[in-house]
């Protein structure tokens, strides 16, 4: 596997094969202990693999446990967009404080409370409490995304950009495959309750071994600094472009695996291997990024490219047959995965190292409001109109705003 110091571990296991729970603690405890003698960069691959991992092994699974419970359209799209919301109040904050306090306590905060959040998920079968522990649970994941980006944005180590922030994506997007693949056999095997305690119980074993990162370096940063880098015309239209592309998350949170099960009959782990091997698809496009040179206007291209593919696959992918569909979706998450680390990149240049954590926040929380704002459009639109409508209109959207970045790049370089 690509990666900076990241190898095989070494650790015998007292468990018999056959006995699966137990060689799987192994495995956990194996791979958790490497980060005590690992680098920054490699600890910050390991801990991004590990919870994107958890939080992506419930978020495309989710909407099948809510419609079990007995939630509707609304309430399903009322709590995906409380996880989606809540990033807003925290985003910003998180990223001042990166840069003027602490990053290491944030992370190890971040992950006690999704570790809560995940046990308590287990033994909650109603609207309003799980609607409120989805509103933490975005909020904790909000920080540690902020924390652990504005970590590896202040790393300055020289690398080329692509090199550097393609591997990072890489093992972001590899953990969200493997977490979608192992949720859904975990799932099939023992119910959704056994997956929440599991992967509470990883979060309290990451945390375990997560100390200082090293050299962090912070300093004062006036609201006015962060205002002016923020508040020109190449940082807003990129937040624009953002916003949009932010959209077709919405979807993916609230009617994609309904639609499966619906169009294709596909059971729980039917459902995770379609989901993650397409995802397996987002990894591998963001190491072969990594492998190309950074160059500026080859990055814009590649940006074009794939959210064109992006775009065109979403729309494809209700084609009446399984195989079909999931061809349009590697279109899809191939494409995702090129503009995953082009805009890492973009983000880099845009803003200085000592108020980067604060202003990449600010463009977290343009996302998360594209996040909210399509979870509300599709999930209505889905459960009213019939599930293939919101894939039809999120891809349409998405080519246009392709075509919306192509006339951006006629005038602005990133």
């Amino acid at each position: 596997m690509p990666g900076e110091g990241l190898g095989p571990p070494h650790f015998f296991c007292p468990f018999p094969p056959n006995q699966a729970p137990g060689v799987a603690i192994c495995a956990e405890i194996a791979i958790i202990g490497l980060l005590a003698t690992m680098d920054l960069r490699a600890k910050v691959h390991l801990i991004n693999f590990l919870r994107k991992m958890a939080v992506n092994a419930v978020f495309f699974l989710v909407p099948l446990y809510l419609l079990k419970n007995g939630f509707n359209g609304w309430q399903i799209g009322t709590a995906v967009s409380l996880y989606a919301l809540t990033p807003l109040l925290v985003t910003f904050p998180t990223g001042w404080v990166n840069d003027r306090l602490a990053i290491s306590g944030v992370v190890r905060g971040a992950l006690a409370v999704i570790a809560l959040v995940l046990a308590a998920l287990a033994n909650t079968r109603t609207f309003l409490p799980t609607a409120l522990l989805f509103a933490v649970f975005g909020a904790a994941n909000a920080m540690l995304d902020t924390s652990l980006n504005s970590l590896y944005y202040k790393d300055r180590r020289q690398t080329d950009l692509n090199r550097k922030f393609g591997v990072y994506s890489f093992w972001m997007n590899f953990g969200t495959a493997v977490g979608t693949l192992l949720g859904g056999l975990l799932v099939f095997l023992s119910g959704f309750q056994a997956l929440f305690y599991a992967l509470a119980g990883l979060m309290v074993l990451t945390i375990l071994f997560v100390r200082h990162f090293g050299d962090e370096k912070f300093e004062f940063v006036s609201l006015g600094e962060y205002r002016r880098a923020f508040v020109h015309r190449k940082a807003l239209l990129l937040a624009a472009m953002l916003f949009v592309l932010a959209l077709h998350w919405g979807l993916e949170g609230t009617v994609y695996s309904p639609f499966l099960r619906e169009a294709f009959g596909l059971n729980s782990l039917q459902l995770s291997i379609y989901i993650s091997g397409a995802l397996f698809a987002t990894a591998l496009a963001s190491y072969r990024v990594s492998r190309m040179r950074f160059d500026q206007a080859s990055n814009q291209k590649l940006f074009l490219l794939g959210m064109f593919m992006s775009g065109a696959g979403l729309a494809l992918m209700i084609l009446p047959n399984v195989y079909l569909s999931f061809l349009a979706r590697v279109l899809h998450e191939t494409g995702d995965g090129m503009m995953a680390v082009v805009i890492i990149v973009f983000i880099s240049r845009l803003f200085e190292r000592r108020n980067i954590g604060g202003n990449a926040g600010l463009l977290q929380a343009i996302f998360t409001l594209g996040h909210v704002a399509g979870a509300q459009i599709f999930s209505p639109m889905g459960y009213s109109l019939g599930l293939r409508v919101p894939f039809i209109v999120a891809g349409a959207i998405l080519v246009l705003d392709c075509a919306f970045a192509y006339i951006i790049f006629r005038k602005l370089s990133y």
